[in-house]
């Protein structure tokens, strides 16, 4: 990934924050489970091709995943279908580390470790 499409996790919560962009999260349900941020939405990267229907196109879509590593692979997927697409550097856990709001479904305490 380039700078262009990359960005750090501090510069993401401030995007989400503005209300600039769509936070996607690309994990699996279990995960999202465990943590995720109130502002994402959820879409599995092994149902991208099945709902990539359900993306807007007017947006940027700011792609988070764990590490970073399947959010890489699906923004160079979405910016090759003509999204404005980018990665979140460090993923959940970078988000996490920089300060960012989680949450988790159930109860108990929300986390991306």
């Amino acid at each position: 990934m380039n700078a262009s499409t990359e960005l750090s996790a501090r510069e993401a919560i401030a995007l989400v924050g503005a209300g600039d962009g769509m936070l996607l999260d690309v994990r699996e349900q279990h995960e999202w489970d465990r943590g995720h941020s109130p502002f994402a939405t959820l879409l599995p990267m092994t149902q991208l091709q099945a709902r990539i229907g359900e993306l807007p196109n007017d947006r940027r879509l700011l792609v988070v995943c764990h590490s970073g590593q399947r959010s890489a692979r699906v923004t160079e997927a979405l910016l090759g279908e003509g999204f404005d697409a980018v990665n979140v550097a460090g993923g959940m856990v970078a988000w996490h580390a920089a300060g960012g709001t989680i949450v988790a479904d159930g109860v108990l305490a929300p986390r991306v470790d």
